[in-house]
């Protein structure tokens, strides 16, 4: 078992009645559940803060792309053609 910490928490009275009704329904300690909500918080958190930073690093990709400007020569195909070629690609053969 990890080493335990002492923590000393003041709650609002309605907490604690749904912690001791929770506690009584599923038999779990009070402070078993209050770690565990304290985990699951800690990781919404991490997750959060990884797809921030996520984002952060896409939208620095896509500015220093949009930094460059155009394309020299410019584009060569048009959305339609290349709809048209995968309609070819993979329309079923006829014969």
């Amino acid at each position: 078992m990890a080493t335990m910490v002492r923590k000393q928490v003041y709650i609002e009275r309605r907490q604690e009645a749904q912690l001791k009704n929770l506690a009584e329904e599923t038999g779990q300690s009070e402070a078993g559940i209050i770690r565990a909500a304290l985990d699951a918080w800690l990781d919404t958190q991490a997750r959060q803060r990884h797809a921030r930073e996520a984002w952060e690093a896409e939208r620095a990709f896509i500015e220093s792309l949009l930094a460059q400007g155009p394309v020299a020569g410019g584009r060569t195909w048009t959305r339609d053609a290349i709809y048209e070629e995968r309609v070819e690609r993979y329309a079923p053969d006829p014969h």
